[in-house]
């Protein structure tokens, strides 16, 4: 018999009580209703415990979004920007928020969109302004 765990989040718990239920011979459908769920997310909690166990009820990371710009990575746009455009490769020394996109993925391998950049550009620093449009 597998140790009895401490659920991590209340979801867990949900899962962890239904394995429970079902040792003690409630039928899925029960477990369902008890518990507030469907049918089949029962059934899939069980399949789990099949596969790997008690511990195949545990919370798993989730995936998602990488983090944006730290302040500090941020904090750092200013004086790239000074430095001009062609330090990073561009022909002449304008800057547009999709040459901004770009060297902030290169540097720091964060993708924004330029339309994105603009915006956060206007909010921390309110002079910025397109330099395409000279």
């Amino acid at each position: 018999m597998e140790k009895k765990q401490q659920p991590s989040d209340w979801l867990e718990a949900r899962r962890l009580r239904a394995w429970e239920l079902h040792q003690r011979g409630w039928s899925q459908r029960r477990i369902a209703t008890e518990l507030g769920v469907t049918q089949g997310a029962v059934s899939h909690w069980l399949k789990r415990v099949r596969k790997g166990g008690v511990n195949g009820l545990q919370s798993r990371p989730t995936g998602g979004r990488r983090a944006a710009l730290t302040d500090e990575q941020f904090g750092q746009l200013p004086t790239m920007l000074q430095q001009g455009a062609r330090a990073f490769g561009f022909e002449d020394n304008k800057w547009t928020t999709s040459r901004i996109a770009v060297v902030l993925k290169r540097s720091f391998g964060v993708a924004y969109h330029p339309a994105h950049i603009s915006r956060l550009l206007k909010k921390h620093y309110p002079e910025w302004r397109d330099q395409k449009k000279d």
